[in-house]
């Protein structure tokens, strides 16, 4: 493979993206393929130390827009920094998160418009987006119910949302995934880690060998 792959896993509160991550990144390293994985906010130092404010329990007073401002400044660092360099160097990147989390959370289920915050976005990231975006869907139930399970998870401002805002999420994913078909894949997260991975696994196995032809 000539050319960097850039993968992103989307999805909301508990949907198993994270613990995908991990298990695609060493199946990928097991099959020989350069690859990296990081997260968003974050994945370096400065997008690290804007991601502790947005996400931090005690900012409860963050208006809508200074959110999405905030995710934006992130993105951005973040991919001058470290995705767009490993691309150019023919890596395999997968990101926990990208653009449509924001078009998702902040755009629809904070009111914002999904338009809107795209503006915001575009001028961020430039014309760098994902080769393809994989969507874990879940009902906000049970991913909110696994979260309460996982003891060793990060709880943070988001996960403290009602109900109510978590289904707007979903709903504002699904709207994202029915504009964006040529570059999104919705797969069921609600099945069990090893259908779910399989499933993974061939979505990105034949993004590869398409790439490769």
């Amino acid at each position: 493979m000539k050319k960097g792959l850039f993968i992103v896993f989307e999805g909301g509160e508990g949907s198993g993206k994270s613990t995908m991550i991990d298990k695609v990144y060493e199946w990928l390293r097991e099959c020989d393929y350069d690859c990296i994985k990081t997260r968003e906010p974050g994945g370096i130092s400065i997008a690290e130390q804007i991601r502790e404010v947005i996400l931090n329990k005690e900012n409860t007073k963050m208006d809508g827009k200074t959110e999405a401002l905030l995710y934006a400044a992130a993105r951005r660092q973040h991919l001058v920094e470290k995705v767009i360099p490993a691309l150019e160097n023919g890596q395999v990147v997968l990101c926990d998160r990208f653009v449509d989390s924001s078009l998702a959370y902040q755009g629809y289920a904070r009111g914002l418009g999904i338009e809107e915050v795209y503006e915001i976005n575009r001028f961020a990231i430039g014309d760098c987006m994902p080769n393809i975006s994989i969507l874990f869907d879940i009902s906000p139930e049970v991913g909110m119910a696994r979260i309460k399970k996982n003891a060793e998870r990060e709880v943070n401002r988001l996960d403290l949302e009602k109900l109510d805002f978590h289904n707007k999420v979903r709903e504002g994913y699904d709207i994202i995934y029915r504009k964006n078909r040529d570059r999104m894949v919705k797969i069921n997260a609600d099945e069990s880690i090893d259908k779910v991975f399989d499933d993974v696994k061939n979505i990105i196995s034949n993004l590869i060998n398409n790439t490769d032809k």
